[in-house]
């Protein structure tokens, strides 16, 4: 029919085709519905083809046939329709249109009808092809698609259908049907039912709904089913993007969830910068509404507010959407004006207006920013400044930012005119303060914009930032200095005027900022060498601008109680920047020669300084502008002097000023105006402060200060001049200067010793006359005392001054003695610890040797202070600024200096000093020594010395001193500049052997008793508690230790740290001198570099930060040095890791940890190795500091070995080695190591390296498994064991704690680790692998590492599969033989898992003889079969298709095992047993045979257990099978019967439950096979009976039970009923008087003291059923034994149990009684029978109404009326002559009146109305 029908118009002419058609339709109209769809599966495919026939006829058949078919098939949904064959004749090639389009309608109503798995199938065929069908077909077939995907995907789709939509590669397609989906994801039913979506056009909403409009949950489950197909077809984020995001913001809150899922799972990675995919979002935002050119029905309408405001979150992320110009235009303009628009929109428009503006291109940018500029300032001007909504907050935060980033871009927009300034400007004063850092960095940002604008427009910028820098709002201040700064160049006077006011301001940041526009990169306005580049502007025209400002400057004063024009703060800017314009005009009319302009712009100045003196003035204004005065006055005498000259009483005004400085420069300012007076009016002016300061009234403290400072600057300058001041002058002075220091305090004294050294920095100190004696005295002797108690006060500063005096004096004096002098009081100062004091000193020295790079102009004229003060002794340049400091100063050398002075301080120093026991004298050694090296370094004799002055300070870099060794280091780069070659050689080599270790010292400094060994603190306290750190403590020590050999130890500790300080003194010299040593030092650095990088890890950061020192002067790449020396220093720290120093050993591995980052396997791989070994003996370190650098070591290390054993990091090769270096020593000693830490750094690193080392792992594979299993035990926590052995004291199980352990132990790493293993290997690896394996199977201990042993080879079988099998056969062996003698049942359940996986890999041979050898357990102990139990579970649930050709052996021994005694036993055969039979009756009759053979074989055994359950097993065929066990009753009855003679055992009973099943089940073939057996049976049960063991006893009665009943014998009743009688009897005569008063309900019945007590209800029960297959005359003959027995059975003594079974027996006699005198046939036997009941009646219910009364049990009560009504009833059938109550019914009455029970009093009523009735 298929073939037929593709073409039918060829097969067939016109008329056949016809006819045939008719017939079908014939055929269709007899169809009824039931097999309606089997026919149109053939029909409709080849009615629908032959549409293409030429013929009119044919086709008008089909129309009929199809009419027919549309109306049959409308209205009945469950009609199904061919839809495969329909799409087939569609797709086909040659398929005319008219056929299509049939074809696709009814494909259309096909798809309704299928199920749904076709459905699936279909859709992801129909989207694969959409694209080559006609435009509307494209449409149905992609609704059809999308319907489907609604119905079946909603919750997901399954993985055969996601391949299918993966499949679709045809770009076209993909594209169409992504579009499509996205389509229905925008889609929105319209509440109005007309106009389009948001995001879609009216063509594209129809498109998707077709006729039929969606209803809203069809349209979420749709939209749901496409977000899942999507997903599926695991597309690229750029193209689902848009679909995801849509999802998002749909309305309905599922879809938004899903989408929002999807987007950050799947679309997270997409590419912003694609400019399709941003193209495809600016068409969502923005639609197409604007284009006139498109249809109204084509127009795509703008996304909703909340899809654009996602779109605006991804725009700001883009920076192709920056550059999309005009669609970005166009987003930004809809933002903010667009129909619609919200809050949130406008202020993401504004930040997307930012990002544009941050990263559009300069072309596009030029295009968009005025007009959007322009649309920014019109909503700038829409808000007002208190708006306060949120988002209009945020709108105007982003429009500044926008226009901010503008003006960086686009500054041609701003430049030209100031609006837009003025306009920032403007909205910081005015907008809310949350806004004004906004707009501040937007104002700071438009300043770049004004860089390059015209001189017009700067100069209208001048009064705007001036304006703006008085404003109170300190952000309008911030930005007018800024723009200052900005804007201007260097030179323009209004803004650094600008600048100087700003200096001023009361914000920090202000003030800073103004101060680096005047000095810039110096906040401080000091000299730098950067300033000589500098251009600063004229000192006359800034003068000029700042008299512009303030002409009041320019009125000379001649007090100081005017006003400050400007604050403190701005005078000094001020002050410093002009004179920074003066020094740099100075230097430049230096070189030009015209001073003129200069001079008149200094008296403008000198009027600006006066002004700045005014009292209201700040210290620190009147400071810097009198340092100011002296500058300019150094540099213009002629100007200052004789203006000055002219103003002294205003310059002695400040000789009383409170600031020390001020009074000072006043004075200096004096002695400089005094050279421009006459020598009398100097000689006057000397005098009037001569009789000021020798005044007897008290004058003020500050005035004398200055006075005196001033004596000396004026006699200085005037002694000199000519003429010289009279010499009477001169002795006024100077008896006035020695009666100061003589009589006033250490201040006063010290200023006094100053002015005495100006003196004498020009002319000799003349004796004093001494007017009474007329005898003139030294003034060195008169002054000595005094100045030695000064010198030995605490006044520090007076102690400098009148050290520094001390030179001054010296620097002309020729005088012997008085040098001695002063020698003597500067060395006294040797024990001083007060740096500036030792400082100060030195320089006093340097004036006392000669030849000092001072003259006296210098200090008397200029602003100079003193050489320590003006250089730094520990700046690293040092001798380099000081050698530019003194270029241009003349050095001098005192015409009287005498060799022997010289010779005095050298020998005071060498001899003394130097090498003093003291630190502190050691300490004013160096530091005096440094300073005659550094100031009179040249000098011939200092030459001569240099080489003892190299051996002085090598030696002092030892000191504990930290200035002593700093010094001593500054001392050696300064001898080494000041050497000649052969010296600079020398100093190399020992500052090299100082540094290695190996430099010794030379001569040795003699320990006193107070001589400090240790810094206080160092190593603890003495016993007592004291201090321990001279050389006598330490003595001390020993001796109360009984150790003086102690002392020893403590000076090799003393050596060590001196050791240690020298290295660190040597780097600061070194770090000096190896910038100029050069090639000197290039044959050292093999043996310099290790020890430079292992000293930069030093634990004293001393030390660190002084080998960095000469690391960075040394070495000037790095890198490249510690490459060149990779194994130097590797082998120098591998070997200090093991040093005794603990210092060198943390060193040295935190230097290892640092270098070995980032290594190669080629650099490292030889010292791999070493470096984990040292690793882990740090880690064991006994000092804490080197424990946690081992720590850091290892961690280092440990990132090194995972990269270099990772095959996808490092070559297979290099990884292949790196592997065999590390494994082995990690496995051998880092795993088994005693040190917690270690091992578990070993585990750590192991398992990441089995993570990553892929292949490289197999040549270790049996190594590291055996560690990893073995440390499964090894490595437990201690603490199990613990509980392990008080698992029974706490309640917790064995079983229950095992399994937790192995929980634990395959969550440890080391099990993560095994996982890793098992995926790399390979058949090669299982050779050495298996073996392994195979010893551990054997040897290993522990309970976790024998599961995971097991565990593992469970795990390598699955992995390897059949390439096990040649190990097969040994490991079954070894897994079967631990499984059967593990006693652990996990351990057990492991090895028989892993058995039975090897199993499946075995050949037939070796699992025959597994089978074999597991079933023979279940005869053995009870381990052995615990461990078969296990086995065969294992063998059955993982190998079914190898055991199943056993189960006649294996279901045989499950079954039997099913009764072990032991209960988790029997309960894993019961599971096996109901795991592997479909059903029980159907299994046992199969292997039956083989059961009961097994049954024999356990009866026959000597085992009693086996016995015990093999009668439990035939109890359980007898119940299931029944008369099924029929064929082998015989072997099972012999085998019974043979057992049951014989000594009783223990659980002997089951063999008579066992016989009582079989009879049961089987007394038809038993009778049949044997008459005689029932007797023989019945026998062997009496017997049983006759038993004394009650349990025993009890099971041959039940079972005596069974077979009376189950043979039905009448003869039964005669071979029994005696036994039954005499065992009551029996039993109620031993218990006669031992049982309690019926009456006690408490106990139910007496305890029983002796196990051979008869059980009367089984003996009942035995006699209920002796008398159901009796004869009526054996009753008769027995009547008088069964009333008997029945009335002792219904006695109180006895049970109420026993009572039901009496109860039970009487209603059986009585049901036997009324069956007889219904039977006709014994008519004969019915009046005996009448007797005999009533006989029984009358003699046993009064008995059984007693019971009611008797006992108060209510199933007695029921049981005892159930047995009355009965008889009662029995009784009414009587003759009436045996009618007689015997007052059975008032007994009953009163029993009913009593009665609580209801079921029990209704019988006892319905006994009296019987009786009534009578």
């Amino acid at each position: 029919m298929a073939e037929s029908s593709s073409s039918p118009a060829t097969a067939k002419s016109g008329v056949e085709l016809e006819e045939m058609l008719d017939r079908m339709l014939t055929r269709l109209a007899l169809c009824d519905d039931s097999n309606l769809q089997a026919l149109l599966s053939k029909l409709l495919p080849l009615a629908i083809s032959s549409l293409s026939s030429p013929s009119s006829a044919v086709r008008n058949k089909v129309l009929e046939i199809l009419s027919h078919v549309n109306k049959r098939v409308k209205h009945q949904p469950e009609i199904g329709l061919p839809l495969s064959d329909l799409w087939r004749i569609y797709t086909e090639a040659n398929a005319v249109s008219i056929v299509k389009n049939f074809c696709i309608l009814y494909i259309e109503m096909a798809f309704d009808r299928t199920d749904v798995k076709e459905k699936e199938m279909m859709a992801p065929i129909l989207a694969a092809n959409f694209s080559k069908l006609p435009h509307q077909h494209q449409e149905i077939v992609l609704r059809i698609a999308a319907k489907v995907i609604g119905e079946c995907h909603s919750t997901g789709v399954n993985e055969e259908v996601a391949a299918m939509y993966r499949a679709v590669n045809n770009s076209q397609d993909k594209e169409g049907f992504i579009e499509f989906c996205l389509h229905n994801i925008l889609y929105q039913p319209s509440s109005q039912g007309g106009g389009s979506s948001p995001g879609l056009s009216i063509a594209q909403a129809n498109r998707l709904t077709g006729k039929h409009q969606l209803t809203s949950n069809a349209l979420l489950m749709r939209k749901l089913g496409i977000l899942n197909v999507v997903e599926a077809m695991e597309l690229t984020p750029e193209v689902v993007y848009p679909l995801y995001l849509a999802a998002t913001a749909d309305s309905q809150e599922a879809v938004a969830m899903r989408g929002d899922e999807l987007l950050k799972k799947k679309a997270s990675g997409a590419n912003f910068d694609d400019p399709s995919l941003i193209k495809r979002l600016f068409l969502l935002f923005n639609g197409s509404t604007g284009a006139d050119s498109d249809a109204p029905d084509s127009r795509i309408a703008p996304a909703n507010s909340a899809l654009k405001a996602r779109l605006m979150s991804v725009f700001c992320r883009s920076i192709t959407a920056a550059n999309s110009f005009p669609s970005t235009l166009q987003c930004i303009f809809g933002c903010i004006y667009g129909q619609g628009t919200t809050t949130r929109l406008k202020q993401l428009g504004m930040e997307f207006t930012v990002w544009v503006f941050k990263h559009a291109k300069l072309d596009q940018l030029n295009l968009m920013g005025p007009v959007i500029l322009g649309e920014i300032l019109k909503t700038l001007d829409g808000y007002s400044s208190s708006e306060s909504d949120s988002n209009a907050k945020d709108t105007k935060t982003f429009s500044f930012q926008a226009i901010g980033l503008l003006a960086k871009r686009t500054p041609q927009l701003f430049r030209d005119k100031v609006d837009m300034a003025a306009r920032l400007f403007d909205a910081l004063k005015l907008e809310a303060p949350f806004l004004r850092f906004t707009i501040q960095e937007a104002t700071v940002s438009l300043a770049a914009a004004y860089k390059d604008a015209s001189i017009t427009v700067l100069k209208d910028l001048e009064p705007l930032l001036l304006e703006n820098l008085k404003q109170e709002q300190s952000e309008v201040r911030f930005c007018a200095v800024r723009w200052a700064t900005i804007l201007f160049d260097f030179q323009h006077c209004p803004s650094r005027f600008l600048c100087m006011l700003g200096a001023a301001d009361p914000k920090l940041d202000i003030r800073e900022m103004a101060l680096e526009g005047l000095f810039p990169g110096n906040d401080n306005g000091q000299h730098t060498p950067r300033d000589i580049s500098r251009k600063y502007p004229k000192l006359g025209d800034m003068l000029s601008y700042i008299l512009k400002q303030r002409p009041e400057l320019l009125e000379s004063i001649e007090t100081r109680e005017q006003q400050l024009l400007f604050p403190s703060e701005t005078y000094v800017a001020m002050i410093k920047f002009l004179l920074k314009c003066f020094e740099s005009e100075k230097l430049l009319s230096e070189t030009d020669g015209g001073p003129s302009e200069i001079s008149s712009s200094v008296k403008t100045m000198c009027l600006l300084l006066d002004h700045a003196m005014a009292f209201e003035g700040s210290v620190e204004l009147h400071a810097c502008a009198s340092r100011a005065l002296v500058a300019i006055g150094s540099h213009t005498p002629q100007v200052i002097i004789p203006h000055y000259a002219n103003k002294l009483p205003w310059l002695k005004q400040l000789l009383s000023h409170v600031d020390i400085d001020t009074r000072e420069t006043a004075a200096r300012l004096l002695g400089m105006a005094s050279s421009g007076l006459s020598t009398s009016a100097a000689s006057a002016l000397i005098s009037e402060l001569v009789f000021s300061v020798s005044d007897t009234r008290k004058i003020r403290f500050d005035y004398h200060y200055g006075a005196v400072c001033a004596i000396g600057y004026i006699t200085a300058d005037c002694i000199c001049g000519t003429p010289p001041i009279p010499a009477v002058l001169l002795q006024s002075v100077l008896k006035c200067l020695v009666d100061v220091v003589n009589s006033e305090n250490a201040t006063l004294a010290s200023i006094a010793m100053q002015a005495l050294g100006h003196i004498g920095l020009r002319v000799p100190l003349p004796p004093i006359a001494d007017d009474s004696t007329s005898v003139a005295a030294d003034i060195f002797l008169v002054l000595q005392e005094k100045l030695r108690k000064l010198l030995s006060g605490d006044d520090t500063k007076a102690i400098q001054k009148i050290a520094i005096s001390l030179g001054h004096v010296c620097m002309k004096e020729t005088s012997s003695s008085r040098l001695n002098i002063a020698i003597d009081l500067v060395f006294s100062l040797c024990r001083s610890k007060v740096e500036d004091v030792l400082f100060a000193a030195g320089e006093a020295l340097s004036f006392l040797w000669g030849t000092v790079p001072v003259t006296a102009d210098t200090i008397l004229r200029t602003n100079y202070t003193s050489l320590s003060m003006s250089s730094n002794y520990l700046m690293e340049n040092m001798s380099t600024s000081l050698t530019g400091y003194f270029s241009n100063r003349m050095i001098e050398e005192t015409v009287g200096s005498c060799a022997s002075v010289r010779d005095a301080i050298t020998r005071k120093l060498f001899d003394g000093l130097l090498y003093s026991p003291r630190k502190e004298e050691r300490c004013a050694g160096t530091v005096w020594l440094l300073s005659l090296t550094m100031y009179c370094g040249h000098h011939a004799t200092i030459q001569q010395m240099l080489p003892e002055i190299q051996e002085v300070f090598s030696q002092l870099l030892g000191e504990q001193n930290e200035l002593t060794q700093e010094l001593a280091s500054q001392g050696m780069s300064i001898v080494y500049e000041l050497g000649d070659a052969s010296m600079k050689k020398n100093l190399v080599n020992a500052l090299v052997n100082t540094l290695t270790g190996s430099g010794k010292r030379k001569r040795a400094i003699k320990l006193v008793e107070d001589s400090e060994v240790f810094q206080e603190g160092a190593i603890g306290e003495s016993l007592s508690g004291g201090k321990l750190s001279t050389y006598k403590e330490l003595c001390n020590m020993a001796n109360e230790m009984g150790q003086p050999d102690l002392i020893y130890k403590f000076m090799d500790l003393a050596n060590h740290h001196a050791s240690l300080n020298s290295k660190r003194g040597a780097a600061f010299g070194f770090s000096k001198i190896a910038k100029q040593a050069g090639d000197a030092l290039q044959p050292h650095l093999s043996v310099l570099i290790p020890r430079l990088v292992r000293y930069q890890y030093d634990p004293d950061k001393n030390v660190q930060d002084a080998m960095a020192h000469i690391w960075k002067a040394l070495v000037e790449d790095s890198k490249k040095t510690i490459d060149e020396y990779f194994d130097l220093i590797m082998d120098d720290l591998l070997t200090q890791c093991g040093s005794r120093l603990w210092r060198t050993r943390e060193a040295s591995c935190l230097a290892l940890a640092d270098i070995v980052q980032g290594r190669k396997f080629n650099q490292v791989g030889k010292h791999l190795r070493k470096v984990w070994i040292a690793a882990f003996r740090a880690m064991d370190d006994i000092k804490e500091t080197v424990r946690n650098s081992g720590d850091k070591l290892c961690r280092a290390v440990t990132s090194l070995t995972i990269r270099l054993c990772d095959v996808n990091l490092t070559e297979a090769s290099d990884s292949r080695q790196a592997m065999d270096f590390v494994l082995p020593y990690l496995l051998k000693e880092g795993m088994l190591s005693m040190v917690d830490t270690v091992r578990k750094a070993s585990i750590a690193v192991v398992m990441k390296l089995a993570k990553g080392a892929g292949v490289t792992l197999r040549p270790h594979l049996a190594d590291l498994v055996s560690c990893m299993l073995e440390s499964l035990s090894s490595l437990e926590d201690q603490g199990l064991n613990y509980v392990e052995l008080h698992a029974t004291n706490i309640g917790l199980k064995t079983e229950k704690l095992e399994n937790l352990r192995i929980s634990i132990a395959k969550s440890s790493p080391m099990w993560e680790t095994l996982d890793q293993c098992i995926n790399v290997v390979d058949t090669v690896s299982l050779e050495s692998l298996v073996p392994r394996l195979a010893q551990m199977v054997r040897a290993s201990v522990g309970l976790n590492t024998r599961v995971g042993v097991a565990s593992f080879i469970s795990l390598l079988v699955q992995k390897v599969g059949i390439e096990i099998k040649p190990f097969a056969n040994t490991l079954l062996k070894l897994l079967f033989g631990a499984a059967r003698e593990e006693k652990s049942a996990a351990v057990k359940r492991a090895f028989s898992s892993a058995c039975a996986l090897v199993l499946k890999h075995a050949s037939t041979s070796q699992a025959q003889k597994l089978i074999e050898d597991t079933t023979a357990l279940h005869a053995s102990d009870k381990n052995s079969q615990i461990s078969c139990a296990i086995l065969l579970k294992s063998f059955l649930s993982t190998a079914p298709d190898v055991v199943s050709g056993y189960y006649a052996e294996i279901l045989p021994i499950i079954f039997i095992s099913r009764f072990e005694d032991d209960k988790n036993l029997s309960g894993i055969f019961e599971e096996l047993w109901e795991e592997n039979t479909s059903g029980e009756q159907i299994t046992l009759q199969l292997y039956m045979r083989e059961i009961v053979s097994l049954i024999c074989e356990n009866i026959s055994s000597s085992s009693w257990g086996s016995k015990k359950k093999a009668a439990q097993a035939i109890c359980k065929l007898g119940e299931i099978l029944g008369e099924s066990l029929s064929p082998c009753h015989q072997v099972l009855l012999i085998s019974l019967m043979k057992e049951l003679p014989g000594r009783l055992w223990e659980g002997k009973e089951a063999l008579l439950y066992a016989l009582g099943a079989l009879s049961k089940s089987c007394h038809q073939a038993i009778s049949k096979e044997d008459p005689n057996a029932a007797g023989a049976i019945l026998d062997l049960l009496s017997s049983a009976c006759a038993k004394k063991v009650k349990k025993y006893r009890e099971a041959a009665l039940l079972s005596l039970d069974q077979v009376i009943k189950a043979f039905g014998n009448h003869e039964f009743f005669n071979m029994v009923f005696p036994l039954l009688c005499d065992m009551c009897s029996s039993a109620t005569s031993d218990k006669s008087g031992q049982a309690p008063s019926a009456n006690d309900s408490a106990k139910s019945e007496y305890d029983v003291k002796e196990d051979s007590s008869v059980p009367l209800e089984k003996v009942l029960d035995c006699v209920t059923s002796c008398i159901h297959v009796a004869h009526i005359d054996d009753i008769l003959e027995q009547k008088n034994n069964l009333k008997h027995l029945w009335i002792v059975s219904l006695s109180p003594e006895l049970s109420w149990t026993v009572k039901l079974s009496a109860f039970l027996s009487i209603k059986g006699l009585c049901s036997r009684i009324h069956d007889i005198l219904l039977d006709r046939q014994l008519a004969s036997r019915h009046a005996n029978t009448a007797s005999l009941f009533h006989e029984l009646f009358c003699s046993v219910s009064p008995k059984v109404a007693e019971c009611i009364a008797t006992v108060k049990i209510a199933q007695v009560h029921i049981s005892a009326s159930e047995c009355l009504l009965e008889m009662i009833t029995l009784w009414r059938e009587l003759p009436s002559t045996f009618w007689t109550d015997a007052g059975l019914k008032d007994l009953l009455a009163h029993l009913h009146e009593v009665e609580k029970n209801g079921q029990a009093k209704s019988l006892l009523k319905r006994c009296i109305q019987l009786l009534e009735t009578s």
